[in-house]
């Protein structure tokens, strides 16, 4: 006999939904078993179909953006960093609504009026994250970043790093700006907020809440000429073994879906369009690299949105995150 889920099927809305991260929300939400989409919310495109702005979204979902949001089980914001806050602010959310922000308004400071948002890096929050209503969805280099540093922060094995990561282009955003026209990204590279990037300061506060030592971080981020997808180089010295380090990464992620530890190179084909993190290791002498690849758009963003919903609905963890990798 065939046996029927009986979980109860949740509403859910989406602010900002005309944006990269608003849309993935979207192909995401289309398949999810657990949830139904009420509304698309849009200021800028109110009364266009979602599908017109993506056509790749035809047949999959064909509603229409509004600028009048509902009353929701689960509610994203994909806002410019700094709007989630007033957005808030300023439209009434009932408290058990589970409110999911992809901004980074909430990262650092994850209070407002009621509300305690919960910072959403599963790997180290799953315990927070069961059961809560607010929840601050990490940024696409801090996940990488820090996916590939915390074993070794666990240990109190980090001091100074030196990380470098490159981007695809929807990391920038929708909004036109001179450095991403094709013209200009095709054939180049470029770096940018050299050590001054926002998220430094969000991956050192959780790095830190684990490592004894003081840790300082230089980084510096690049423009890649792709569209999505983030590989980054994290340079530590430490005097413990390869062979020790792949241990200690192994038994730190054994029990992590998401995340896979390779012994072999990785590249970012292994993870764009899914929520995986991929995480080699090289060592000569005393120094050692961790390498890193997420999707910027999927575990970096929309992907661990969903990720952080079904952990605090209580679901299983993958659910609506079977996604097969574009090898070619």
């Amino acid at each position: 006999m065939i046996e029927i889920n009986q979980k109860e099927i949740k509403t859910a809305g989406i602010i900002g939904a005309n944006g990269y991260t608003g849309s993935e929300l979207v192909r995401l939400l289309a398949f999810h078993p657990y949830v139904s989409l009420s509304f698309l919310y849009s200021r800028s495109n109110s009364g266009t179909k979602i599908s017109d702005l993506y056509p790749d979204l035809t047949t999959v979902c064909e509603m229409i953006l509004t600028d009048q949001p509902e009353d929701v089980d689960i509610l994203f914001l994909c806002l410019p960093h700094k709007e989630s806050q007033n957005w808030l602010i300023q439209n009434a959310v009932k408290d058990e609504t589970l409110v999911i922000d992809l901004g980074n308004d909430f990262r650092l400071d994850g209070n407002l009026g009621n509300r305690n948002f919960i910072y959403g890096l599963p790997e180290i929050n799953k315990k927070q994250l069961l059961g809560a209503k607010s929840v601050a969805n990490p940024g696409c280099f801090a996940t990488a970043i820090q996916l590939a540093l915390l074993p070794l922060a666990q240990k109190g094995l980090l001091n100074e790093v030196y990380a470098t990561g490159i981007t695809g282009s929807t990391g920038a955003g929708q909004s036109l700006q001179a450095t991403t026209h094709f013209t200009w990204r095709n054939d180049n590279i470029s770096a940018y907020k050299t050590l001054t990037h926002q998220h430094v300061d969000e991956i050192l506060q959780q790095l830190i809440s684990f490592n004894t030592n003081e840790i300082s971080l230089n980084f510096v981020p690049w423009r890649g000429d792709f569209a999505r997808g983030i590989f980054t180089s994290s340079t530590v010295k430490t005097d413990v073994e390869l062979s020790d380090i792949y241990q200690l990464y192994q038994d730190f992620y054994a029990d992590e879906s998401f995340v896979k530890v390779s012994e072999k190179a990785i590249d970012l084909k292994q993870v764009v369009n899914t929520n995986r993190c991929v995480i080699h290791i090289e060592k000569s002498g005393n120094v050692a690299v961790i390498h890193s690849a997420i999707d910027n758009l999927l575990k970096g963003a929309s992907g661990q949105a969903i990720q952080n919903m079904n952990i605090a609905m209580g679901w299983e963890e993958n659910s609506g995150l079977n996604l097969k990798p574009v090898a070619f």
